[in-house]
This record gives C-alpha cells, structure tokens and sequence, in this order.
C-alpha cells in the first residue's frame, strides 16, 4: 500500500519508520527543510507517561484565574486575538473540568502514554538510537504542602493502571535530585515517577527519520500542503505548491495545523494551538544540574538534563498561531531555572524556542479513521506527543493495515465528540 503522511514532526517520522516497517511504500510531506524542526523541535524532553495528565480538571478554573495574576504564570490568555475557534474550545475545557471526566480522560491518556513507553524501550533495543535519553524518571515538586496534600487525586489513577510512583517529602527528592540539596527550603516534597524516562525529541526524530529512509521513505521537504483532494468519500490526492501527490491510504500529522485541512472536509477536529515555550541552558557545573527532569508544579515549568545541555520547558498562551518570541516568558523560565537550579548552568547564554502544543479540550490525541474511507487521524497530542509517539505510531500503522492493535482505542477517536 501507499501511505502519504502529512507532517514530519515525530508523530508522522514515527508512523512512517513503522509503517516502512511492514512493507508499506511511504511518503511524508512537510513545508520545512528537514524533520523535526516544528514542536518537536525545542519541547521539554520528558517521556513521562505517568505525568500524562488532561489540562482539564476539576481545579482548573480557580487555579487559572490565580496563574493569570502571578508574577510568572503559567497560563496566559491573549484576549486581544479572542476568536470563535479559541472560545469554543475553552469553553468545552471547561466541560471537561469536572472530576468525573478528568479521571476517564486521564485514563484514556496514560494508556496510551504507557503503551507508546513500551514501544519506544522496543525500538531503541531494536535500533540501538540514540537522542542523549535517561531512563532516571520524572521528579513532581511540590513547593506548598497544600499541592503534597492533594497528591492523592493523581495517584489513584496511577494505581488503577499499575503504574509505579513515589510520595517522597523534602529529603526522598534532594536522594533522587541531588543538586536540590541546595536550595532545599524551596520545596516541601515531590511526586516521583520512576518508569519516565527523557531525551531529545528533536534528535530522536532526526535519526529515526533517517532509519526510515534508509528503509525506502520518501520525504518531501520544503512542500507546502495546500489542499486534500477528495472525491466520492475518498481522498485523491495531496495539491502542494510543487505538485499533485497521491496515494492508497492518508494520515493527517500536521498538529496544530490539521484543523485548517481538515475543515474544508467537512471533519471538525477540536484541536487549537496552545504555544509553550523553552530554554536550552548550556551546563556549566554537572553536579548543580538535573539528574533527570523536575517538574515545578508552582510554575508548570519542566526542567530536564539533555547530555550536556539543561533543556527548560513549560507556560502556556492561548494567543493562536502567533510565533513571536516573548521577553516576560523567557523570564518565567529564567527564574524556576535558576531558583532550582542556580548552580547548574547560565540561562544568559541559552536559546530561546517557542512551539505550538496541538491541543484537544479534554486532552487525549485524536487518532484512527474518519468519515473518508482511506483517511486517517493523527493529530491534538498537545504537550505529550514526544511521550506517546511510539504508541501512536504502532497503532496508527496497525489500523491501517486493518489489524487489531494492542490497546483499546475506545475515547482516543474522534467518535468521542459525536
């Protein structure tokens, strides 16, 4: 079969190095030069399925009315560029704010989340590639002991799906993250998840694009998608500003974007772009870096060891597609950097990255079928995509070829919206 997948970012590099895998004859269109060089180019580089966790939750509407006040927030919304798509969308997140729905989304997420780890350890044993990875798990901290004391909500999903964790006070995170010792009165305690591991999204997807080239890919870089042709309840074919491309079967990769193809089909996908943010620090003192990655749950802000480099990650605006980099951001992640981390590394001498998170308002990705017969979904894995790319790309590769995968993809179609 001929597969054209559109988007090269890691979710549509993963689904075609598997789907070359099967014998499929592959072809990835992007408008960048190269793979990897949207949101899977600077993101946080946290493979952490047991930190997978809706946005959507019962707290969230006191608690970002409380972020949109501080100092550094975590959330900020850009009322000027208000339009219907950003308003529809928060106000089904807002739907989904209740503990009932978070605990099946959350559910929904971690399956797959736990699924795509599992895949991911299979394909770098299979491979032997390498993206500076870490296998030291994910750190939680929590800087009051009203978030500690609220710990329990999370973990009882985690206990329903086996995952492992750790409810550790001050002295269990400054054992697993040493170089907190130093700033110990900043912190009460922390959430550790052991079986998360972390890497560079951006290089993983580099190489294994390379993997899957080798394989027999074609990949149409710097070709600008401007329509999917249908006809009939089928697609046809691809029009790109260098021409018509076409295929058996389609995979729709393109996140945040995917609404603005889709759209003109007829599909309505609930997918809206939330930007995010990232330093990458220069380590200048190893033993004041991470060991792994620390997520402040204060300031929603990832810290992660990436070789030699501090890669910090996090806030989110709702501003649509505007990529402009902001100064005030930058100080956000400047200061949990240094407040952290003060020895680690100079955050004067970092680069400075913002990306698009494709968003769904109740937070599991969209994949599977749709209303055309040779069309498929890939697409609204917001901040997790480099943590469930593995899985999706198994799965996506499974049910175009029509076999059955191995998780149950009930509440991760678009069936779910009606």
């Amino acid at each position: 079969m001929k597969v054209v997948i559109l988007g090269s970012g890691v979710i549509g590099v993963t689904l075609a190095y598997y789907l070359a895998g099967d014998g499929h004859e592959v072809t990835v269109i992007d408008r960048q030069p190269g793979p990897g060089l949207e949101t899977s180019f600077g993101n946080a580089g946290e493979v952490s399925p047991g930190y997978s966790a809706p946005w959507a939750g019962p707290g969230l509407p006191i608690k970002a009315v409380k972020w949109l006040l501080m100092d550094h927030a975590p959330l900020v919304v850009r009322w000027s560029r208000m339009t219907p798509a950003m308003a529809l969308w928060g106000l089904q997140l807002l739907r989904n704010c209740t503990t009932h729905r978070y605990e099946i989304n959350k559910g929904r997420m971690v399956r797959l989340a736990e699924y795509s780890r599992d895949c991911l350890m299979a394909l770098r044993q299979r491979t032997g590639i390498h993206y500076d990875e870490r296998m030291q798990g994910t750190l939680q901290l929590f800087r009051t002991q009203a978030q500690l004391d609220h710990v329990h909500g999370d973990t009882a999903v985690l206990d329903r799906f086996g995952v492992p964790y750790e409810v550790l006070d001050r002295f269990g995170c400054i054992a697993v993250e040493p170089a907190l010792g130093r700033v110990k009165d900043k912190f009460v305690g922390g959430l550790r998840l052991p079986g998360d591991e972390t890497g560079d999204c951006f290089k993983f997807t580099q190489a294994l694009a390379a993997l899957a080239q080798a394989a027999g890919v074609t990949f149409l870089h710097g070709h600008t998608i401007q329509a999917i042709e249908h006809d009939r309840g089928a697609i046809t074919g691809i029009a790109t500003d260098a021409g018509r491309v076409t295929g058996d079967a389609y995979v729709v990769a393109l996140g945040s974007y995917s609404p603005k193809l889709l759209g003109p089909l007829g599909i309505t996908v609930p997918v809206y772009p939330v930007k995010g943010y990232s330093l990458t620090v220069p380590i200048t003192d190893p033993a004041g870096a991470p060991e792994s990655t620390v997520m402040d749950e204060t300031f929603k802000v990832a810290v992660t060891r990436l070789g030699d480099r501090i890669r910090v990650g996090g806030t989110a605006e709702l501003t649509g597609f505007d990529l402009s980099l902001k100064e005030e951001r930058r100080a956000t992640l400047e200061h949990v950097v240094g407040d952290l981390f003060p020895h680690g590394g100079d955050p004067k001498a970092a680069s400075f990255w913002t990306g698009l998170r494709p968003m769904t308002p109740d937070g599991p990705p969209v994949l599977g079928t749709s209303r055309y017969s040779n069309l498929y979904l890939s697409t609204g894995h917001g901040t997790l995509g480099w943590t469930m790319a593995a899985g999706t790309g198994r799965v996506m590769a499974d049910v175009i070829a029509g076999r059955r995968p191995e998780i149950d993809l009930d509440g991760l179609t678009l069936a779910r919206y009606g």
